[in-house]
């Protein structure tokens, strides 16, 4: 893991991790300059580098200012961009009512610095609104924890995901933020951006990994992208887990590029047990139909190709138990 990477300063977060074999290798770069994001790249060398110029980064015109050497190693780049925060409650007997949008670049982050762990290959990035007017984060956070890995196996904690030694594991929390309305729910928006030739696709599976994770409920889906979201629906009859995977393919389905893996649960409890599951659903991908939100290191790598050859698509995830009272008592959420 290296913080900063060519850059002395703390009062911005950049981590770079990578995993080398023997003709290959990835590089993951997570950032919260801008709105918080990952940049996956896999490359055909074991040796390429990840470059940084960070005048150039740090500029109001950060296209170029991140690469890899030697460029001509890479074989495929993606990003995901965690973009939003929707508040909403059933205001019976009137329907659904939202609340104003957390815009999560706008966000005031701490220094990464302050929780990287070298050894147990770990770091948060912590962030509160740089403005807050209703006091909802006056004593809570959300944050985005980080783990890498060294060898395959299982997350001890759950959902107790499997990995490999090339895999980073993200954890959202959202912690001690005050709602705004009775049996709020929340919703987050995350943004992919996929060069030309890969396709992204959201796949669904039933899981009977009963050992690992708690059964689920299973809840009829809304698709949307870009506006306020649609109430999830009460669950029905508890079903096996549901494994999600967010895949890149290539454009013919030959072949997977790359994945973000999870299970549609998430927990109510700092030290989660099936008994804190709180019903999460991801509702359907689709091509965004709004500009994506600046995020320097997105900006910085694919530079004029964002807005030209590129794809970015749009997911939600919504957690809540029937009528948010999960939240409501514990303050406190994990996914």
């Amino acid at each position: 893991m290296q913080y900063n990477p060519g850059w002395n300063g703390s009062s911005v977060n950049l981590l770079h991790v990578w995993a080398a074999g023997p003709g290959d290798s990835l590089h993951y770069v997570w950032s919260s300059i801008g709105a918080p994001a990952v940049l996956l790249v896999a490359t055909q060398s074991p040796s390429s580098a990840l470059r940084v110029n960070w005048t150039q980064l740090l500029s109001p015109s950060p296209a170029g200012a991140i690469w890899i050497d030697p460029p001509d190693s890479v074989v495929y780049s993606t990003a995901v961009v965690f973009t939003k925060l929707f508040e909403f409650s059933e205001a019976k007997p009137s329907g659904e009512l939202f609340y104003p949008t957390y815009d999560l670049s706008e966000f005031s982050w701490d220094s990464l610095n302050h929780t990287l762990n070298h050894t147990a290959l770990t770091a948060e990035l912590r962030g509160v609104p740089s403005t807050d007017p209703g006091g909802g984060f006056s004593n809570g956070s959300l944050a985005f924890r980080v783990t890498a890995y060294e060898a395959s196996g299982r997350a001890g904690r759950l959902p107790s995901l499997l990995h490999t030694a090339d895999s980073s594991q993200l954890e959202f929390v959202l912690a001690g933020v005050a709602p705004r309305g009775n049996g709020s729910r929340f919703v987050l928006e995350v943004a992919t951006v996929e060069e030309a030739g890969a396709v992204r696709r959201l796949r669904s599976e039933r899981s009977i990994d009963d050992e690992y994770t708690p059964t689920i409920f299973e809840v009829s889906g809304v698709t949307w992208a870009g506006g306020d979201p649609a109430a999830p629906h009460r669950p029905t009859h508890p079903v096996p887990p549901q494994v999600l995977t967010l895949a890149a393919e290539s454009q013919n389905g030959s072949s997977t590029l790359g994945f973000l893996q999870w299970k549609a649960t998430a927990y109510g409890s700092r030290s989660p047990r099936r008994e804190d599951g709180i019903w999460c659903r991801a509702q359907g991908l689709q091509a965004a139909n709004w500009t994506l939100p600046v995020s320097s290191i997105v900006q910085a790598y694919f530079g004029e190709s964002l807005d030209s050859t590129c794809t970015v698509s749009a997911l939600n995830v919504s957690f809540g138990g029937e009528e948010g009272q999960v939240y409501q008592e514990k303050r406190y959420l994990s996914w």
